[in-house]
């Protein structure tokens, strides 16, 4: 939905906006504007003329102001690291708003069990300060270490903590952020109970930056698990997860905190690309789970109900080994090899990417037909499906077959994400499931949604941003 031809960003408009901050907060120039211009899978060549950085939501207000008066495209962006290209400038006329700058933590409520902090605030920033708080905050990514608070929920991320306490939009209370004409959405409200009207934070969260720039957030925490058991479990089926998950949920109830599952070929990847990882299990089996009991009351607590799972999956077939870590140590181990997966196929070459979700109970089926549809149109290629099947999102990846072409291979992205989402949606299942839309899915969402609810999104649009300054050419 792009609602303008873009205004020139001249030199004396790029004045006009350096001019709104303190020296040395817009860059100008090629070489310091570059790190902002790419993106992870380069899957998206960025293009700008200028950088700004505000360290205030004020900041944050007027140039918003003065890009809505002067029609010049703003794009968002926060710790770099989204997939779907949301954060990208396509054009010298975007400036970029780094948010990287706002990363105060402003309040930590540890008796009303919140956290008030800046968009720009890194996520592994935001659980240590809970930590010292002795409180937890759940949401737990890849990138943690460099993604940022607003990112994440301009995103509405998901991550390992999806089954037991919900996506980022679970895990905030309240938003304040900057509407394109320059007026500040006051909404850092701590309160679990409010309905008055529609929710405006909702709108925002998972608006990938198209509607407003989130610039705070009041974020959810939780009291702290007092010890978490890990197991890496082998096993034969993905039908055999199922029942192990089921079986997981009905002893352990809200203490499983993770339930994820990976496939051998990636174990190989990752133990053959990531110093220090190794094989959790003695002999290899095709399909592996990473199982996390926490206990709010101690250690055995935890220990006794996943030996009880597993003891109780071993005696029902539906596991062949298993191995539960015997220190923080191995639990920082199994769950390593699980992080580092994605990263892992980059050195086998090419990659062509999925990020589905299904219904539960329909995983099995969604591997089984996808496999077979992506094999027949690609006979040698390596398939690698892991993720979050106690919410059932699979990241369906696809290697390039050994020694193909990779400019070859990543030409037919568009060919197989048709066949992969083809059963996807047979299964009333979701194409975007936790990286958002960006650039990369913005035709197929268009393609796809049902049109009532395509004019209803364009319509909260026109709202918003009547002039379609903000991120444009992202989820519209």
């Amino acid at each position: 939905m792009d609602t303008i031809a873009p205004t020139p960003l001249t030199d004396d408009l790029r004045t006009r906006f350096a001019a709104l901050l303190p020296a040395g907060r817009a860059l100008t120039e090629a070489e310091a504007i570059a790190p902002y211009l790419r993106e992870q899978r380069d899957l998206y060549e960025g293009r700008s003329r200028l950088v700004l950085r505000p360290s205030s939501v004020d900041e944050v207000s007027a140039i918003l102001k003065l890009a809505n008066e002067t029609r010049t495209p703003v794009v968002p962006q926060g710790g770099n690291t989204g997939l779907v290209g949301g954060q990208v400038p396509r054009s010298e006329q975007e400036i970029v708003l780094s948010l990287s700058l706002m990363n105060r933590i402003r309040d930590v409520d540890p008796i009303g069990r919140t956290m008030t902090v800046d968009a720009g605030v890194v996520l592994q920033r935001v659980q240590e300060a809970a930590d010292e708080a002795n409180l937890f905050f759940p949401l737990s990514l890849g990138s943690e270490g460099s993604c940022q608070i607003g990112g994440n929920l301009s995103s509405n991320a998901g991550g390992t903590g999806v089954l037991a306490y919900g996506n980022s939009r679970d895990l905030c209370l309240g938003l304040e952020a900057v509407l394109p004409g320059g007026a500040i959405f006051h909404g850092l409200r701590r309160l679990k109970k409010d309905n008055r009207g529609y929710d405006i934070r909702d709108l925002l969260i998972g608006a990938e930056g198209t509607l407003g720039v989130i610039t705070g957030a009041v974020l959810k925490l939780f009291p702290k698990p007092a010890a978490r058991e890990v197991a890496y479990v082998g096993l034969e089926t993905p039908e055999h997860a199922i029942q192990l998950l089921r079986r997981a949920e009905a002893i352990a109830g809200s203490q499983l905190t993770a339930f994820e599952l990976m496939p051998r070929i990636g174990i190989e990847f990752t133990v053959r690309h990531t110093q220090g990882a190794r094989d959790p299990l003695a002999s290899p089996h095709a399909w592996y789970v990473l199982l996390e009991i926490s206990s709010a009351r101690s250690e055995d607590d935890a220990r006794s109900v996943l030996e009880h799972t597993l003891e109780g999956a071993f005696e029902a077939g539906e596991v062949q080994d298993a191995a539960i870590a015997q220190s923080l140590s191995d639990a920082r181990m199994f769950w390593r090899m699980r992080e580092e997966m994605s990263w892992a196929q980059k050195p086998e070459g090419g990659s062509i990417k999925h990020d589905v979700s299904v219904p539960v109970a329909l995983v099995p089926e969604f591997l089984r037909r996808a496999d077979e549809a992506v094999l027949e149109a690609i006979p040698d290629a390596r398939i690698v499906s892991f993720g979050h099947l106690g919410d059932g999102n699979i990241h369906y990846n696809i290697s390039q077959p050994v020694g193909a072409d990779t400019q070859v291979f990543l030409g037919r992205w568009h060919e197989i994400n048709r066949l992969v989402h083809a059963i996807v949606a047979d299964l009333n299942g979701s194409f975007a499931a936790e990286h958002g839309i960006g650039q990369l899915k913005r035709i197929e969402l268009a393609e796809t949604k049902p049109p009532m609810e395509m004019d209803l999104m364009r319509g909260i649009k026109t709202v918003f941003d009547p002039y379609g300054i903000m991120n444009p050419g992202k989820l519209l």
